[in-house]
């Protein structure tokens, strides 16, 4: 079940965010104490989408709901409310309340609604993934809302830093928490996968702190920037008492966490409506233990190739290197059959274009002095043959065997022998 809920919302988000979207402010000034204060924002909150992004999507994937009355306008909140709402907040991780953390709910609830309305539609999809994973290592659930600000709840979400996925994990991070990353697979795209290495990293971080606020700040700027920020607050293991001491970005990190669960909590109060996502077919999963290509798949079962990507988003180019260890492809489940019933066909579609990958090669036996001592090679073209899969069979090109044999287009009859290269040269 948590593999179809996955795969429903990256179908989603990852056909949809990369076509229309717009940078918003880097930095939020902030008073404190009669001084400006200027930090940089969390990378969920720096990209914001536009009307024609929103009509894109909506018209494919969500609608508005009716649970709530969705206007442009903020009410006026005054500070005694938010601390009573902040306080009402099951969470363990304390909720506090100052002009920091207004700040930022002022952002979620004004510039950023439209970005809210489309995250909490994701709740009923990503949700229960990230609420498994932190029940199964007894993490307060409240975390359930750090990709909000990691990633905006987008599984393919990457970086100025080169963090990606939903938790935002970086290379070597996530390499140590199990998240196999290479030329042609990165993990830290894959939901559920993410969310148990997310999961274990901050159960290792509190085991550090015993802080959860620490925590938080630790899961964005490292244990070594924290750990330096306290020796340079006197020893102080309290985030506020470390807060001048920080980076320009972990200072609203915490801010930024409190005032996400405020509005995925108070939505309706803010007039914000969530957006309701159209459940898509359901998916289901098959191993692959060979070498395979999307496109194959795509094209014998006639499968959009884009929806095919969003819900495999770990495949980075395509290729499935089954053949390393087995991996699991998700595919509609309507196309399950097509894909068992025509398995042989796909591995052998188009192997000269979707398979180039060469087993063995052939080397030359040519040198310069030019005295022909070996026999020529032949190849009886059988029915079904190409030229391009003939070329790849024997280690040469196609123009070659065109040259060899005058050949001018790709047509070739069975039966008839193709000459693959003169004798070899001693």
């Amino acid at each position: 079940m948590k593999r179809i809920i996955f795969s429903l919302l990256t179908a989603a988000i990852c056909n949809a965010s990369s076509l229309f979207a717009q940078q918003t402010e880097k930095t939020i000034t902030i008073q404190t104490n009669g001084q400006e204060d200027v930090i940089d924002l969390p990378e969920g909150m720096i990209t914001t989408t536009d009307s024609l992004y929103l009509d894109w999507i909506s018209k494919h994937y969500i609608n508005p709901a009716e649970n709530c009355t969705m206007t442009t306008q903020n009410p006026e909140v005054s500070d005694s409310i938010y601390m009573d709402r902040l306080q009402r907040i099951p969470a363990i991780i304390e909720m506090p309340y100052n002009d920091i953390i207004r700040k930022f709910i002022d952002m979620y609830s004004t510039r950023l609604r439209q970005k809210v309305s489309f995250m909490l539609s994701a709740n009923n999809l990503y949700m229960p993934i990230f609420e498994e994973a932190l029940d199964l290592y007894d993490l307060p659930l409240e975390l359930k809302y750090l990709p909000v600000i990691e990633s905006a709840l987008n599984p393919t979400a990457t970086s100025s830093q080169g963090a990606v996925g939903l938790w935002q994990f970086m290379l070597r991070t996530g390499q140590v928490y199990g998240l196999k990353v290479n030329s042609l697979v990165d993990e830290r795209r894959d939901p559920v996968k993410s969310t148990r290495a997310a999961a274990r990293y901050l159960k290792d971080l509190y085991d550090i702190y015993q802080d959860w606020n620490l925590v938080l700040a630790a899961y964005n700027c490292g244990p070594g920037t924290i750990n330096k920020a306290i020796r340079r607050a006197g020893g102080e293991k309290d985030f506020w008492k470390i807060y001048n001491f920080l980076p320009k970005e972990t200072r609203g990190y915490v801010p930024a966490f409190v005032a996400a669960n405020y509005i995925m909590t108070y939505y309706c109060e803010h007039y914000i409506s969530p957006m309701e996502m159209n459940m898509p077919e359901s998916t289901d999963t098959v191993h692959i233990n060979r070498s395979l290509n999307l496109n194959q798949i795509a094209e014998v079962c006639k499968i959009d190739i884009d929806q095919l990507r969003a819900l495999n988003p770990e495949f980075k180019k395509d290729i499935i290197p089954g053949n390393e260890k087995p991996y699991a492809l998700r595919l509609p489940t309507q196309m399950m059959s097509c894909f068992i019933d025509h398995e042989d066909s796909i591995y052998n579609y188009k192997p000269e274009i979707y398979q180039t990958r060469r087993n063995t090669v052939t080397v030359s036996n040519t040198t310069t002095k030019g005295k022909n001592s070996g026999k020529a090679v032949y190849h009886r073209i059988r029915n079904g043959e190409t030229l391009g899969g003939i070329a790849a069979k024997y280690g040469v090109s196609v123009s070659q065997l065109r040259r060899l044999n005058g050949i001018k287009g790709s047509s070739i009859r069975a039966g008839k022998s193709l000459r693959i290269r003169h004798g070899s040269f001693i």
